[in-house]
Protein backbone atom coordinates (compact mmCIF):
# COMPACT_ATOMS: atom_id res chain seq x y z
CA UNK A 1 0.00 0.00 0.00
CA UNK A 2 1.13 3.33 -0.83
CA UNK A 3 1.11 5.35 2.37
CA UNK A 4 2.05 8.55 0.94
CA UNK A 5 1.43 11.31 -1.36
CA UNK A 6 4.07 11.90 -4.26
CA UNK A 7 2.78 14.91 -5.36
CA UNK A 8 1.29 18.02 -4.12
CA UNK A 9 -0.71 19.47 -7.41
CA UNK A 10 -2.57 22.98 -6.91
CA UNK A 11 -5.86 23.89 -8.71
CA UNK A 12 -6.08 27.01 -10.96
CA UNK A 13 -8.81 28.61 -12.78
CA UNK A 14 -11.29 31.71 -12.93
CA UNK A 15 -13.89 31.23 -10.62
CA UNK A 16 -17.03 29.08 -11.42
CA UNK A 17 -15.04 26.86 -14.10
CA UNK A 18 -15.83 23.74 -11.82
CA UNK A 19 -12.44 23.27 -9.88
CA UNK A 20 -14.09 22.05 -6.57
CA UNK A 21 -16.56 20.03 -9.22
CA UNK A 22 -13.48 17.93 -10.08
CA UNK A 23 -11.39 18.14 -7.41
CA UNK A 24 -14.00 15.85 -5.75
CA UNK A 25 -14.71 13.41 -9.15
CA UNK A 26 -11.41 13.10 -8.68
CA UNK A 27 -10.86 12.24 -5.14
CA UNK A 28 -14.19 12.04 -3.69
CA UNK A 29 -14.15 14.53 -0.85
CA UNK A 30 -14.34 18.50 -0.75
CA UNK A 31 -11.24 20.02 0.01
CA UNK A 32 -11.63 21.59 3.47
CA UNK A 33 -11.95 24.90 2.94
CA UNK A 34 -11.95 27.79 5.59
CA UNK A 35 -12.90 31.04 5.55
CA UNK A 36 -9.92 33.47 5.54
CA UNK A 37 -9.15 35.50 8.36
CA UNK A 38 -7.74 39.06 9.20
CA UNK A 39 -7.10 40.03 12.26
CA UNK A 40 -3.36 40.69 13.72
CA UNK A 41 -2.70 38.93 10.53
CA UNK A 42 -4.03 37.08 7.78
CA UNK A 43 -4.11 33.50 7.36
CA UNK A 44 -3.89 31.37 4.51
CA UNK A 45 -5.93 27.82 5.27
CA UNK A 46 -4.77 25.24 2.49
CA UNK A 47 -7.23 22.65 1.96
CA UNK A 48 -6.20 19.32 0.91
CA UNK A 49 -7.82 16.19 -0.82
CA UNK A 50 -6.05 12.79 -1.04
CA UNK A 51 -6.16 10.04 -3.43
CA UNK A 52 -4.88 6.87 -4.57
CA UNK A 53 -4.75 6.17 -8.46
CA UNK A 54 -4.58 3.14 -9.22
CA UNK A 55 -4.62 0.87 -12.92
CA UNK A 56 -7.17 -1.74 -14.08
CA UNK A 57 -5.35 -3.78 -16.77
CA UNK A 58 -1.83 -3.15 -18.52
CA UNK A 59 -0.47 -1.38 -21.56
CA UNK A 60 -3.08 0.26 -23.85
CA UNK A 61 -5.94 -1.08 -22.41
CA UNK A 62 -4.95 -0.07 -19.07
CA UNK A 63 -7.92 2.40 -17.07
CA UNK A 64 -6.54 4.54 -14.21
CA UNK A 65 -9.17 4.57 -11.47
CA UNK A 66 -9.72 5.64 -7.91
CA UNK A 67 -12.06 3.41 -7.19
CA UNK A 68 -11.62 0.04 -4.90
CA UNK A 69 -12.84 -2.42 -7.49
CA UNK A 70 -11.67 -2.54 -11.54
CA UNK A 71 -15.23 -2.88 -13.92
CA UNK A 72 -14.79 -6.61 -13.82
CA UNK A 73 -14.22 -7.07 -10.47
CA UNK A 74 -10.27 -7.79 -9.99
CA UNK A 75 -8.68 -5.68 -7.66
CA UNK A 76 -7.05 -2.63 -9.26
CA UNK A 77 -2.91 -1.86 -9.06
CA UNK A 78 -1.84 0.88 -6.98
CA UNK A 79 0.07 3.62 -8.50
CA UNK A 80 0.29 6.82 -7.04
CA UNK A 81 -0.97 8.39 -4.06
CA UNK A 82 -1.74 12.78 -5.01
CA UNK A 83 -2.71 15.51 -3.05
CA UNK A 84 -4.98 18.02 -4.53
CA UNK A 85 -4.51 21.52 -2.73
CA UNK A 86 -7.10 24.46 -2.96
CA UNK A 87 -7.05 27.93 -1.01
CA UNK A 88 -10.17 29.91 -0.12
CA UNK A 89 -10.51 33.61 -2.31
CA UNK A 90 -9.20 34.02 -5.81
CA UNK A 91 -6.59 36.45 -4.14
CA UNK A 92 -5.19 34.33 -1.81
CA UNK A 93 -5.26 31.26 -3.90
CA UNK A 94 -2.84 33.18 -6.30
CA UNK A 95 -0.70 34.43 -3.15
CA UNK A 96 -0.30 30.88 -1.82
CA UNK A 97 0.48 29.21 -5.03
CA UNK A 98 4.19 31.98 -5.22
CA UNK A 99 4.23 31.80 -1.78
CA UNK A 100 3.82 27.88 -1.74
CA UNK A 101 5.78 26.75 -4.65
CA UNK A 102 8.02 24.48 -2.77
CA UNK A 103 4.80 23.18 -1.60
CA UNK A 104 3.14 22.75 -5.28
CA UNK A 105 4.71 20.31 -7.55
CA UNK A 106 2.55 20.28 -10.36
CA UNK A 107 -1.11 22.32 -11.54
CA UNK A 108 -4.63 21.68 -12.84
CA UNK A 109 -5.28 24.55 -14.91
CA UNK A 110 -9.20 24.38 -15.18
CA UNK A 111 -10.71 26.31 -18.23
CA UNK A 112 -14.58 26.02 -19.03
CA UNK A 113 -15.91 25.31 -22.01
CA UNK A 114 -18.76 27.37 -21.24
CA UNK A 115 -17.60 30.45 -21.44
CA UNK A 116 -14.85 32.78 -23.66
CA UNK A 117 -11.25 31.92 -23.42
CA UNK A 118 -9.32 33.74 -21.66
CA UNK A 119 -11.55 35.09 -18.98
CA UNK A 120 -9.72 37.57 -16.37
CA UNK A 121 -8.69 35.24 -13.33
CA UNK A 122 -7.76 32.93 -16.27
CA UNK A 123 -4.92 35.04 -17.66
CA UNK A 124 -3.87 36.36 -14.19
CA UNK A 125 -3.45 32.36 -13.23
CA UNK A 126 -1.36 31.56 -16.72
CA UNK A 127 0.64 35.21 -15.75
CA UNK A 128 1.41 33.35 -12.31
CA UNK A 129 2.57 30.12 -13.74
CA UNK A 130 4.64 31.74 -16.03
CA UNK A 131 6.44 34.16 -13.41
CA UNK A 132 6.96 30.94 -11.26
CA UNK A 133 7.98 28.79 -14.34
CA UNK A 134 5.51 25.99 -13.48
CA UNK A 135 6.09 23.84 -16.75
CA UNK A 136 4.13 20.44 -15.04
CA UNK A 137 0.66 21.59 -15.89
CA UNK A 138 -2.27 19.77 -17.23
CA UNK A 139 -5.60 21.76 -18.51
CA UNK A 140 -8.68 20.46 -17.53
CA UNK A 141 -11.52 21.71 -20.27
CA UNK A 142 -14.52 21.50 -17.98
CA UNK A 143 -18.30 22.12 -18.67
CA UNK A 144 -18.30 20.39 -22.07
CA UNK A 145 -21.72 19.15 -21.74
CA UNK A 146 -23.16 22.62 -21.22
CA UNK A 147 -22.16 23.35 -24.78
CA UNK A 148 -22.53 21.20 -28.28
CA UNK A 149 -19.65 19.56 -29.85
CA UNK A 150 -18.88 22.56 -32.46
CA UNK A 151 -18.38 24.54 -28.86
CA UNK A 152 -16.02 22.70 -27.26
CA UNK A 153 -13.90 22.38 -30.28
CA UNK A 154 -13.91 26.05 -30.82
CA UNK A 155 -13.06 26.30 -26.78
CA UNK A 156 -10.44 24.07 -27.53
CA UNK A 157 -8.66 26.32 -29.93
CA UNK A 158 -9.24 29.72 -28.13
CA UNK A 159 -7.47 27.61 -25.27
CA UNK A 160 -4.63 26.19 -27.65
CA UNK A 161 -4.33 30.07 -28.91
CA UNK A 162 -4.27 31.48 -25.87
CA UNK A 163 -1.50 29.35 -24.38
CA UNK A 164 0.66 29.92 -26.96
CA UNK A 165 4.06 31.54 -26.52
CA UNK A 166 3.79 30.15 -22.43
CA UNK A 167 5.72 27.89 -20.63
CA UNK A 168 2.76 25.67 -20.96
CA UNK A 169 2.18 26.31 -24.55
CA UNK A 170 2.48 22.93 -24.97
CA UNK A 171 0.72 21.20 -22.05
CA UNK A 172 -2.18 18.53 -22.60
CA UNK A 173 -5.89 19.68 -22.77
CA UNK A 174 -7.86 16.66 -20.89
CA UNK A 175 -12.04 17.50 -21.55
CA UNK A 176 -13.71 16.34 -18.94
CA UNK A 177 -17.73 16.20 -17.73
CA UNK A 178 -16.77 16.68 -13.97
CA UNK A 179 -20.57 15.99 -12.89
CA UNK A 180 -20.60 13.04 -14.40
CA UNK A 181 -17.06 11.30 -14.15
CA UNK A 182 -16.57 11.78 -18.15
CA UNK A 183 -12.38 11.54 -19.31
CA UNK A 184 -11.40 11.20 -15.72
CA UNK A 185 -10.18 8.10 -16.26
CA UNK A 186 -7.76 9.77 -18.86
CA UNK A 187 -6.96 12.85 -16.89
CA UNK A 188 -6.02 10.35 -13.68
CA UNK A 189 -3.81 8.75 -16.82
CA UNK A 190 -2.21 12.04 -17.15
CA UNK A 191 -1.38 12.71 -13.83
CA UNK A 192 -0.34 9.27 -13.10
CA UNK A 193 2.54 10.02 -15.55
CA UNK A 194 3.74 13.65 -14.50
CA UNK A 195 7.59 13.04 -13.54
CA UNK A 196 8.12 13.10 -9.58
CA UNK A 197 10.09 16.14 -8.72
CA UNK A 198 13.51 15.01 -6.95
CA UNK A 199 13.96 16.28 -3.49
CA UNK A 200 16.58 16.20 -1.10
CA UNK A 201 16.16 13.88 1.14
CA UNK A 202 19.30 14.04 2.62
CA UNK A 203 18.98 18.04 3.61
CA UNK A 204 17.86 18.97 6.94
CA UNK A 205 14.42 18.69 7.33
CA UNK A 206 11.76 21.33 6.52
CA UNK A 207 8.18 21.29 7.22
CA UNK A 208 5.91 24.25 6.63
CA UNK A 209 2.60 23.89 9.09
CA UNK A 210 -0.79 24.12 7.80
CA UNK A 211 -3.02 23.39 10.49
CA UNK A 212 -2.36 22.63 14.53
CA UNK A 213 -4.72 21.09 16.44
CA UNK A 214 -5.40 20.12 19.90
CA UNK A 215 -7.03 16.44 19.72
CA UNK A 216 -8.03 15.96 23.19
CA UNK A 217 -11.60 16.08 24.17
CA UNK A 218 -12.80 18.59 26.78
CA UNK A 219 -12.76 16.74 29.92
CA UNK A 220 -9.96 14.39 29.26
CA UNK A 221 -7.99 13.64 32.44
CA UNK A 222 -4.95 14.96 32.72
CA UNK A 223 -2.73 11.44 32.81
CA UNK A 224 -4.59 10.99 29.37
CA UNK A 225 -3.55 14.20 27.69
CA UNK A 226 -1.44 14.16 24.37
CA UNK A 227 0.48 16.51 22.99
CA UNK A 228 0.15 19.12 20.54
CA UNK A 229 -0.48 17.77 16.55
CA UNK A 230 1.18 20.32 13.37
CA UNK A 231 0.27 19.08 10.28
CA UNK A 232 1.47 20.16 6.68
CA UNK A 233 3.90 19.71 3.88
CA UNK A 234 7.55 18.69 4.06
CA UNK A 235 9.56 20.11 1.25
CA UNK A 236 12.36 18.41 2.25
CA UNK A 237 14.48 16.13 4.10
CA UNK A 238 12.47 13.90 5.95
CA UNK A 239 11.06 13.24 9.89
CA UNK A 240 11.09 10.07 11.70
CA UNK A 241 9.26 9.32 15.14
CA UNK A 242 11.49 9.92 18.37
CA UNK A 243 13.53 12.95 16.10
CA UNK A 244 14.40 16.44 17.95
CA UNK A 245 12.36 18.98 16.49
CA UNK A 246 12.31 22.43 16.69
CA UNK A 247 9.23 24.99 15.92
CA UNK A 248 9.66 28.51 14.41
CA UNK A 249 9.20 31.52 15.45
CA UNK A 250 7.18 29.55 18.04
CA UNK A 251 5.34 31.32 21.05
CA UNK A 252 4.81 34.95 21.95
CA UNK A 253 6.12 35.33 25.15
CA UNK A 254 5.77 39.53 25.19
CA UNK A 255 3.53 40.69 27.53
CA UNK A 256 3.01 44.46 26.86
CA UNK A 257 0.82 45.77 24.14
CA UNK A 258 2.68 48.28 21.94
CA UNK A 259 6.16 46.63 22.15
CA UNK A 260 7.07 44.46 19.96
CA UNK A 261 6.66 40.90 20.23
CA UNK A 262 9.15 38.58 21.35
CA UNK A 263 8.54 34.47 20.51
CA UNK A 264 10.20 31.56 22.14
CA UNK A 265 10.90 28.44 19.56
CA UNK A 266 9.25 25.02 20.59
CA UNK A 267 11.60 22.39 21.30
CA UNK A 268 9.52 18.99 21.51
CA UNK A 269 10.12 15.64 20.43
CA UNK A 270 7.64 13.41 17.37
CA UNK A 271 5.53 11.17 19.00
CA UNK A 272 3.57 10.44 16.06
CA UNK A 273 3.66 10.47 12.25
CA UNK A 274 0.99 10.00 9.97
CA UNK A 275 -0.70 10.50 6.63
CA UNK A 276 -4.38 10.23 6.59
CA UNK A 277 -5.21 7.09 8.05
CA UNK A 278 -1.75 5.54 7.68
CA UNK A 279 0.46 6.05 10.56
CA UNK A 280 4.47 6.27 9.66
CA UNK A 281 7.72 5.94 11.01
CA UNK A 282 9.51 8.49 8.93
CA UNK A 283 7.58 11.04 6.33
CA UNK A 284 9.02 12.29 3.36
CA UNK A 285 8.05 15.25 1.32
CA UNK A 286 4.45 14.80 -0.04
CA UNK A 287 0.71 15.41 0.87
CA UNK A 288 -0.39 16.58 4.62
CA UNK A 289 1.69 15.56 7.06
CA UNK A 290 0.54 15.13 11.06
CA UNK A 291 2.89 15.25 13.50
CA UNK A 292 2.06 14.44 17.37
CA UNK A 293 4.44 15.93 19.63
CA UNK A 294 5.34 16.41 23.40
CA UNK A 295 4.89 19.75 23.41
CA UNK A 296 1.75 21.90 25.09
CA UNK A 297 -1.44 21.18 23.18
CA UNK A 298 -3.16 24.69 24.50
CA UNK A 299 -0.11 25.85 22.00
CA UNK A 300 -1.41 23.66 18.94
CA UNK A 301 -5.03 24.47 19.11
CA UNK A 302 -7.29 26.38 16.70
CA UNK A 303 -4.47 26.56 14.67
CA UNK A 304 -2.15 28.38 16.42
CA UNK A 305 0.76 27.23 14.89
CA UNK A 306 -0.34 28.14 11.22
CA UNK A 307 2.37 29.66 9.42
CA UNK A 308 5.05 28.55 10.89
CA UNK A 309 7.77 25.70 10.16
CA UNK A 310 9.12 22.67 11.51
CA UNK A 311 12.73 21.38 11.50
CA UNK A 312 15.42 19.46 13.44
CA UNK A 313 16.44 20.74 16.58
CA UNK A 314 18.71 23.49 16.36
CA UNK A 315 18.89 23.48 12.13
CA UNK A 316 16.31 26.44 11.22
CA UNK A 317 17.36 29.40 10.10
CA UNK A 318 16.75 32.29 12.88
CA UNK A 319 13.34 34.37 13.46
CA UNK A 320 13.48 38.13 11.81
CA UNK A 321 11.47 40.82 12.46
CA UNK A 322 13.19 42.59 9.39
CA UNK A 323 13.91 41.19 6.18
CA UNK A 324 15.02 42.63 2.60
CA UNK A 325 13.15 41.15 -0.71
CA UNK A 326 14.38 41.54 -4.46
CA UNK A 327 10.97 42.02 -6.00
CA UNK A 328 9.63 41.56 -8.49
CA UNK A 329 6.05 43.25 -9.92
CA UNK A 330 3.41 40.90 -12.03
CA UNK A 331 2.89 44.12 -13.75
CA UNK A 332 -0.79 43.09 -13.99
CA UNK A 333 -3.36 45.52 -16.50
CA UNK A 334 -5.72 45.41 -14.17
CA UNK A 335 -3.38 47.55 -11.48
CA UNK A 336 -2.48 50.78 -11.79
CA UNK A 337 1.07 51.46 -11.71
CA UNK A 338 2.04 52.55 -8.22
CA UNK A 339 5.60 53.38 -6.64
CA UNK A 340 6.24 52.12 -3.31
CA UNK A 341 6.15 54.57 -0.31
CA UNK A 342 7.46 54.52 3.32
CA UNK A 343 5.98 52.68 5.71
CA UNK A 344 3.19 51.67 2.89
CA UNK A 345 1.28 48.34 4.89
CA UNK A 346 1.55 45.16 2.63
CA UNK A 347 0.22 41.84 3.10
CA UNK A 348 3.26 38.86 2.70
CA UNK A 349 2.44 35.30 1.93
CA UNK A 350 4.99 33.58 3.54
CA UNK A 351 4.72 29.96 2.85
CA UNK A 352 1.53 28.60 4.62
CA UNK A 353 1.16 31.97 6.72
CA UNK A 354 0.49 35.65 5.92
CA UNK A 355 1.97 38.67 7.88
CA UNK A 356 1.75 42.16 7.71
CA UNK A 357 4.83 44.42 6.54
CA UNK A 358 5.44 47.85 6.71
CA UNK A 359 8.21 49.07 4.15
CA UNK A 360 10.66 50.75 5.77
CA UNK A 361 13.68 51.28 2.54
CA UNK A 362 13.19 51.27 -1.15
CA UNK A 363 16.20 51.28 -3.51
CA UNK A 364 14.96 50.23 -7.11
CA UNK A 365 13.82 46.37 -6.51
CA UNK A 366 15.02 45.54 -2.81
CA UNK A 367 12.59 46.52 -0.19
CA UNK A 368 13.44 46.70 3.49
CA UNK A 369 10.08 45.56 5.16
CA UNK A 370 9.19 45.61 9.04
CA UNK A 371 7.06 42.58 10.22
CA UNK A 372 4.36 42.80 12.17
CA UNK A 373 5.34 39.60 13.56
CA UNK A 374 8.28 37.55 13.55
CA UNK A 375 9.10 34.46 10.93
CA UNK A 376 11.25 32.05 10.56
CA UNK A 377 12.32 32.01 6.54
CA UNK A 378 13.94 29.76 4.46
CA UNK A 379 17.08 31.56 2.22
CA UNK A 380 16.04 32.19 -1.25
CA UNK A 381 12.25 31.86 -0.37
CA UNK A 382 9.99 33.46 -2.64
CA UNK A 383 6.91 35.79 -1.07
CA UNK A 384 4.23 37.12 -2.08
CA UNK A 385 3.34 40.64 -1.73
CA UNK A 386 -0.26 41.94 -1.83
CA UNK A 387 -1.19 45.81 -1.73
CA UNK A 388 -3.54 47.78 -1.08
CA UNK A 389 -5.67 49.17 -3.71
CA UNK A 390 -8.88 51.07 -3.52
CA UNK A 391 -9.17 49.76 -0.22
CA UNK A 392 -8.66 45.83 -1.34
CA UNK A 393 -6.20 43.80 -0.90
CA UNK A 394 -4.70 42.57 -4.26
CA UNK A 395 -1.60 40.40 -5.43
CA UNK A 396 0.64 42.79 -7.43
CA UNK A 397 3.88 40.62 -7.35
CA UNK A 398 6.33 38.91 -5.04
CA UNK A 399 10.17 38.64 -3.58
CA UNK A 400 12.57 36.62 -3.11
CA UNK A 401 14.24 36.54 0.23
CA UNK A 402 17.71 38.06 0.15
Amino acid sequence: MIKQSELNIGTLGHVDHGKTTLTYALTHQWTDIHSESVKRSMTIKLGYADTLISRCGTGDSAVYTTADVCPDGSKPEPVRRISLLDAPGHETLMATAIAGSSIIDAALFVIAASEPVPMPQTREHLMIINALGISKVIVVQTKIDVVGREQAQKSYEQIKAFLKGSVIENAKIVPVMANKGINIDALLAEIANIEVPKKDLNADPIMYVARSFDVNKPGTPIEKLVGGVVGGSIIKGKFKVGDEIEIRPGINTSREKGKREQYEPIFTKIEGLSAGSSRLEEAIPGGLIAIGTETDPSFTKADGLVGQIVGKAGKLPETESNITLNYLSLNRTDLPKQGFRANEPLILGIGTGTVVGYVQTIKRNKLGISLNHAACIEPKSKISVLRNYGQRWRLAGYGTLL
